[in-house]
């Protein structure tokens, strides 16, 4: 395979959403922890978290919404970030990865992200016209070694990691809650299917392991047939 061995990692309630709701004010990291019932077992998914590959992408808007262009600068950490963004980072933002990152890869199609502005020594930035997730894939694996990367981002991204058939393994945590709402990020958003000559863009998976968490959590870890 010329691509890094993908996981998509997330938590989401049992309706399949990863926010609590339609606006950037409303986070599961943020409401998670306030919710009786959820925030005893929340715990779990962190834990898990910090077992998953040493290479994590993400997007630049989760990243903004969760409040990284104004957080301190942070310790560094054995984690390589790969942040997909054209435009919610800010300068700030982008050396807190530095500082996080063993090494940071920024992925962007923004020729004036102040990611430019910027030298350090772990700061890599992949420039594309028009964003390829499948090239910029090969390209991690071929220019910086990642041989194995963890997926977070948001449902839109996710979404075109499955049509792109980008997808190896999903391993998801379930919360007991249901959010609802047909505005409220879901696991996989983007682009509907609209035909049936669009079903093999669908994504068959087969499961390797179910697991029962403490405090009403599962754990689901599937393998992607195709």
């Amino acid at each position: 395979m010329d691509r890094p061995i993908t996981t998509l990692f997330m938590l989401m309630s049992v309706d399949g959403k990863i926010s609590t709701g339609a606006t950037d004010d409303l986070d599961v990291d943020k409401d998670f922890p306030k919710i009786m019932g959820v925030q005893e077992g929340l715990h779990q998914y962190y834990e898990i978290e910090q077992t998953t590959d040493l290479w994590s992408l993400n997007s630049g808007r989760v990243q903004e919404k969760i409040g990284i262009n104004m957080k301190e600068l942070p310790n560094k950490s054995p984690v390589s970030f790969v942040i997909i963004d054209n435009s919610h980072l800010t300068e700030h933002g982008i050396r807190y990865f530095c500082a996080l990152s063993k090494e940071f890869v920024l992925i962007t199609s923004n020729k004036d992200h102040p990611a430019f502005r910027i030298k350090k020594a772990n700061l890599h930035i992949i420039y594309q016209s028009e964003l390829s997730l499948a090239d910029a894939l090969t390209e991690l694996k071929s220019e910086y070694g990642c041989q194995r990367i963890t997926i977070q981002s948001g449902g839109t991204l996710n979404g075109l990691f499955l049509r792109e058939k980008l997808f190896d393994y999903i391993d998801i945590v379930v919360a007991p809650v249901l959010i609802g709402g047909k505005d409220t990020s879901t696991l996989i958003d983007g682009k509907s299917l609209l035909s049936k000559s669009e079903l093999s863009q669908l994504g068959v998976l087969k499961l390797q392991e179910c697991t029962v968490l403490e405090d009403s959590y599962i754990r689901l870890r599937y393998k992607v047939i195709h």
